[in-house]
């Protein structure tokens, strides 16, 4: 296949800028989904992706499309616009060579379109500047456009104006993808190398995975080596996605596509690793030459937040750690490790990118495992050092606001520990960069700001450093019994503040019981609040209308002794409402 023919490019856009419409038009005008069988966001697929309206994970697509007489192939990925998902997008762009910058008219440029500009240039795509959204009353084309030669630099005539939802000018925006983009590079004589930019697991064919040539090309029935883990398989299946995979004789350099080779194991097959035949896949040591070079792959995103996950049934727990196996596969970012929880029983500690993150692995897990999870407490990352010292991490926040948001946004972010860098004022909005501590997002910046902006402000952000930070163990006890998953770290001078928060929200969220249930705030290990929830009261002497005062003191007495004993052996039941409850406060 002549490679000229070939081009590769993503949609990147801060998240509902409208890049799965656009995606709509291109797969209506090119006649890739005959329009009896459209529907909306048709690239997302994913039930979560379509129940939220955001795009939360990449989706290939292959397109032909004829002009002046030359057959294209256009090869577009889809990807999602939420900060939390920011791994999947340079993934993306690695297996590319230009991207749509896809700003919504009635928005303007916000945090991701900045994230995602940079990330592109950094990866040396060429860019087409795209405005959407032109025909909505309330667009500004004008201020938009200038926001866009102001802040990256484009010049007037590269802006290409267009209406997803209506398809006005989208097949100029095509044209100009096969003008302005290049063809892939590499050689088809060259030795195979396949960049894996994702995969997913079918459960009767094995490991799928999405590949982008660089290199040589490779057929069905060869024999094949996953250069990471040393593993040689042969080529079962190939193709590429239209949008659904569609098998083929061979790949060659510059399509994307996806093999299969019957591998069943999902820890054998990374993504970011490289796909090469066995016979070029050994090192020449002799004068210091590689006979082979794998790809650069990516770096795998560190995860940040941490929550304790536990099955509502215990009899679940060997089905959960499978599910968490196999999500895994795909999303690099997501670590576990097994915990115990005294009232919630065994689950895992698992690592998310952020609050978002989580909440669509939990989804996940309900929607494709049929599982129901409890996430406990939320934590961030701290070290410690040999001394004893925690060290937290810390963030460069970026907020994008209206110029008149400012003030309150200011507020919010000092109350929250938060240092002002800078602050700069553009054609309609303002940026302001904080350096600040990145537990302020589990404990709800985030919608803080949206409220204080009335929904204008977009968010990024970028883990910068450790620093030190003082902190102080927080424990809720229920009749002198540590409620292990209401246990964390705070910072001292808010410690106090935190248990009697705690200590008042569990009170209000426990039932009663038979005996008396005593909730204490802790914070390293002296108690520092107090509540009370009495127990329900049964009048022993209700059927006694007179008799010996002696024998009514006897049955009190029994009364009092039994209640001693419920206290010191009944076991506070937490139901497990009351601790979602908690969780969804604090975050």
């Amino acid at each position: 296949m002549d490679q000229v023919c070939i081009r590769n490019f993503a949609i990147i856009a801060h998240v509902d800028h409208g890049k799965s419409t656009l995606a709509d038009r291109f797969l209506e005008i090119t006649n890739t989904i005959q329009k009896d069988k459209m529907q909306e966001q048709f690239l997302d697929q994913n039930p979560i992706s379509r129940r939220r309206g955001i795009t939360i994970k990449l989706a290939p697509v292959r397109m032909k499309y004829i002009l002046n007489s030359e057959s294209y192939i256009l090869n577009l990925i889809d990807t999602p616009g939420h900060v939390d998902f920011s791994y999947e997008v340079s993934r993306t762009l690695a297996a590319c060579e230009g991207a749509i910058l896809l700003v919504d008219a009635t928005q303007g440029i916000q945090a991701q379109t900045v994230a995602h500009f940079r990330e592109a240039k950094k990866q040396n795509l060429i860019l087409i500047p795209v405005v959407n959204k032109i025909d909505l009353p309330n667009a500004q084309i004008e201020t938009t456009s200038k926001e866009l030669i102001e802040t990256f630099g484009f010049n007037s005539s590269e802006i290409i104006y267009i209406s997803a939802k209506t398809g006005k000018n989208v097949d100029k925006l095509l044209k100009s993808i096969l003008e302005k983009l290049p063809a892939p590079k590499g050689g088809e004589g060259k030795t195979l190398r396949g960049l894996i930019f994702d995969a997913v697991y079918d459960e009767f064919r094995g490991v799928v995975a999405y590949v982008r040539i660089v290199d040589g090309q490779v057929k069905k029935g060869e024999e094949v080596k996953f250069y990471q883990n040393n593993i040689e398989s042969e080529v079962t299946d190939l193709g590429y996605f239209s949008p659904h995979l569609v098998s083929s004789i061979e790949l060659t350099t510059g399509e994307i596509g996806y093999i299969i080779t019957g591998i069943k194991d999902i820890r054998k097959i990374r993504v970011g690793d490289t796909i090469t035949q066995i016979q070029n896949s050994k090192f020449k040591i002799q004068n210091s030459e590689k006979e082979f070079e794998p790809l650069p792959g990516y770096k795998i995103p560190k995860p940040m937040v941490f929550f304790g996950v536990y099955p509502k049934s215990t009899s679940d727990f060997i089905y959960l750690k499978d599910s968490l196996a196999k999500i895994t596969l795909n999303d690099t970012a997501l670590t576990y490790t097994e915990e115990y929880s005294s009232y919630l029983g065994s689950g895992f500690r698992v690592g998310f990118l952020g609050l978002l993150h989580a909440q669509i692995i939990k989804e996940r897990i309900k929607q494709e495992f049929n599982l129901e999870i409890l996430l406990a407490m939320p934590q961030v990352l701290y070290e410690k050092k040999e001394d004893g010292t925690m060290l937290e991490p810390y963030m460069t926040l970026i907020v994008y606001a209206p110029k008149k948001y400012v003030g309150p946004i200011m507020n919010i972010c000092q109350t929250r520990k938060g240092n002002l860098l800078d602050l700069s004022y553009h054609e309609s909005y303002a940026v302001l960069s904080y350096d600040m501590p990145y537990s302020m997002f589990i404990r709800g910046i985030s919608s803080d700001l949206k409220s204080a902006s009335a929904g204008f402000a977009s968010l990024d952000y970028e883990v910068t450093s450790y620093k030190e930070a003082i902190l102080a163990k927080v424990e809720i006890k229920v009749n002198d019994v540590a409620i292990d998953v209401l246990s964390e770290l705070a910072y001292k001078d808010e410690a106090i503040d935190e248990a009697r928060k705690k200590a008042e929200r569990l009170r209000s969220s426990l039932p009663r019981q038979q005996f008396r249930q005593i909730i204490q705030g802790v914070v390293e290990g002296d108690i520092v609040t107090r509540e009370e929830i009495p127990p329900f009261r049964k009048d022993v002497l209700a059927k006694m209308s007179g008799g010996d005062r002696r024998r009514k003191d006897k049955l009190l007495e029994a009364q009092r002794k039994g209640k001693s004993r419920m206290i010191q052996q009944g076991k506070v039941l937490i139901p497990q409402e009351a601790l979602l409850s908690m969780i969804e406060e604090n975050n």
